[in-house]
This record gives C-alpha cells, sequence and structure tokens, in this order.
C-alpha cells in the first residue's frame, strides 16, 4: 500500500491534539464516494441550505493544556455538548443496561431539531457510543425521523458513565464537520473496569489484527494495521461505508474526539492511518473492518511516549469490546 502520502492540513492539526481518530480506508467507487484528504475548521454558524456534498471536515482546539510537543492547538472535537450555533439533545440520557433504545436530536441555535444533513461516509451523521473506562464501544448507525429525531438500538452492557459522540456536517452553506458530546448515566452498581493491557497484536472472531509503527507527541506518525486469519493475510477485506478500514481513537480521561484520513491502500492485509499525539499519555484505538459480510472491531490500547517510540498495544477483546455487529442500525 501508498504509505508515501503527504500529511494533510488536517493531519497538521491533528499534531495539536490528538482525540479520537477517525479514519477511513481508501474508498471505493461503486461503494461510496472518494475520501478526501483534507479537512477544514469548525462549523460555522447555520447559513443558507446548500445542495449537497462529500468529505469530512476536521476539529478544532484542545482546553486541557496538555504537552503538545510546541504546536499549536486547535480543539478536538466531541469535548463539547454545543459548538458552532449546533447542539445536542439526548433524549434517553439514563438508559438501562443490555439492549436499549436510544433517542437524540441535533438543534440549531434557535433550538429546532435540524432535519438537512450533508452524506459523508454513506450516512447523514456517524454515532458513536463508548463507556468512560474505555471497555466498551459501540459505533451505531441510527435511524432519523421526518422530525429530525434519531432513534438506533444500542447494547451496553453494564452500568455506569457513557459518552455519546454525534459526526455530522449540516447541510448549510460553508460548513464544516462538526463532532458533538454528551455524557449517558446506565443506572445500577457501577465496577469500572482496567484499562486493557498493552500488547502488539488483537484477536477477534478468529482474526489477529497486529498494530505497528510510532504514535508520536507533536510529531506525525504511521500507524499500520494488519489483518490476518489462521495465520494467512487478508487481502480481500470488504467495503464497509465505503471504505476498508475505520479507525476510531479516544484519548483516556476526556475521551477527545478527532477525525483521520488514512494513506491509500486496500483491500488489505494492511490499512495505514497518519496520526499525531498532542502529549504523552494512553489512548485506546479501536479499528473497524468488514470480511465475508461481517464488521469486526479490534481494540487496542496505545501509550504515546517520546518521538520515534514504537507503538505496542492492544487486547484480545471481550464480548462488551468487541463489535456490536446488531448495533449497526442503518438509515
Amino acid at each position: 500500500m501508498n504509505t508515501g502520502v503527504k500529511i494533510t492540513a488536517f493531519a497538521a492539526a491533528l499534531a495539536a491534539t490528538f482525540g479520537t481518530a477517525y479514519g477511513v480506508g481508501k474508498g471505493v467507487g461503486p461503494v461510496g464516494g472518494t475520501v478526501e484528504k483534507g479537512h477544514g475548521g469548525h462549523a460555522a454558524a447555520p447559513a443558507e441550505p446548500e445542495a449537497g456534498g462529500d468529505g469530512h471536515a476536521g476539529h478544532g482546539a484542545d482546553a486541557t493544556g496538555a504537552d503538545t510537543g510546541g504546536a499549536s492547538a486547535p480543539a478536538a472535537g466531541g469535548l463539547q455538548i454545543s459548538e458552532g450555533g449546533y447542539s445536542l439533545t439526548l433524549e434517553t440520557p439514563t438508559p438501562a443496561a443490555g439492549r436499549s433504545t436510544l433517542k437524540f436530536a441535533i438543534k440549531d441555535a434557535n433550538g429546532r431539531k435540524v432535519t438537512a444533513f450533508t452524506t459523508e461516509h454513506g450516512k447523514e451523521l456517524h454515532f458513536i457510543v463508548a463507556s468512560r473506562d474505555l471497555t466498551v464501544f459501540r459505533h451505531l448507525h441510527p435511524v432519523k425521523g421526518a422530525d429530525g429525531t434519531w432513534t438506533v438500538q444500542a447494547d451496553l452492557p453494564a452500568a455506569g458513565g457513557y459518552k455519546a459522540f454525534a459526526d455530522f456536517k449540516p447541510a448549510v452553506k460553508g460548513a464544516k464537520g462538526i463532532t458533538l458530546g454528551a455524557d449517558l448515566s446506565v443506572p445500577g452498581a457501577y465496577a469500572p473496569r482496567p484499562m486493557p493491557p498493552v500488547a502488539p497484536t488483537a484477536a477477534v472472531d478468529g482474526y489477529q489484527v497486529r498494530l505497528a509503527g510510532t504514535l508520536d507527541p507533536g510529531k506525525a506518525g504511521e500507524l499500520r494495521l494488519t489483518v490476518t486469519k489462521a495465520g494467512r493475510p487478508v487481502t480481500d477485506l470488504e467495503p464497509y461505508l465505503g471504505a476498508y478500514g475505520h479507525l476510531v481513537a479516544l484519548r483516556d480521561g476526556d475521551l477527545a474526539y478527532l477525525h483521520v484520513h488514512p494513506n491509500e491502500g486496500g483491500p488489505g492485509p494492511d490499512v495505514s492511518f497518519t496520526a499525531t499525539a498532542p502529549s504523552s499519555g494512553t489512548y485506546r484505538l479501536f479499528l473497524d473492518f468488514q470480511h465475508e459480510g461481517k464488521v469486526r472491531t479490534a481494540a487496542f490500547t496505545v501509550r504515546a511516549g517520546a518521538t520515534g517510540t514504537p507503538v505496542a498495544a492492544a487486547q484480545t477483546p471481550t464480548e462488551s469490546a468487541s463489535h456490536d455487529a446488531g448495533g449497526h442500525s442503518h438509515g
């Protein structure tokens, strides 16, 4: 695969603040549009509606004050419930443990539910739920009602704190992508689990995924994930949302969220991404990939340290850490 792709303006911004990275493998013609290489800034306040468009936008600055290796820090996404004139409103902020229905809406500055969004990677809105201890991860695809209310089924296996992320681009002239975050609470006795250990591989449903490369504070580096099954490279990864792989990374502590586009490549066994950490610390990475008609998730724990330090982070996913295929409600 081509790992020599130049770092985009968004990747440069990512050098200042790495939170959640949602990377997408090389776009596949008939399944989705071309995966764009760059990102813009935060969305502006609502303006005139536009006909549509495609592509992700970037997200701006981090308020944590972490050392970014001298880079200026645009804010990470997902740290705010309201931004750029838009707000994430959870209509089910305290769902029950187990299979629950989640409902939410995106509202504009006047409190009206937004109904027009730009389709990106096959969806008008991407919705992610993660537990605060980063042991549960769900990438869901909610259905939008005519009034702007989104609905989706989610498996939240245990009591405790969760965070919901809505990633979208309003269908208005000049709008950029926005990621908003809001807290969910599942009632009941809560026992937080420790961060899964650092290791170079993750196993899920008979597949092995190896993580290599570097995650450097203040310096862009390549993260390369290689998928094998029964010791053989998987060279026929299937398109999922118009791409061969999606990478989500969440920063331990504040669960900051950002998007990262990958390098060219596919259909396997390698999926490569360019990413930069704003500081040393612990991050969780989740790779979604599809093969033989099913989406699976390999989960990794990454510690960013001194520049040039190789990553070596993975877990053998448990039921709660693996991909919830049943949670993929399509709108």
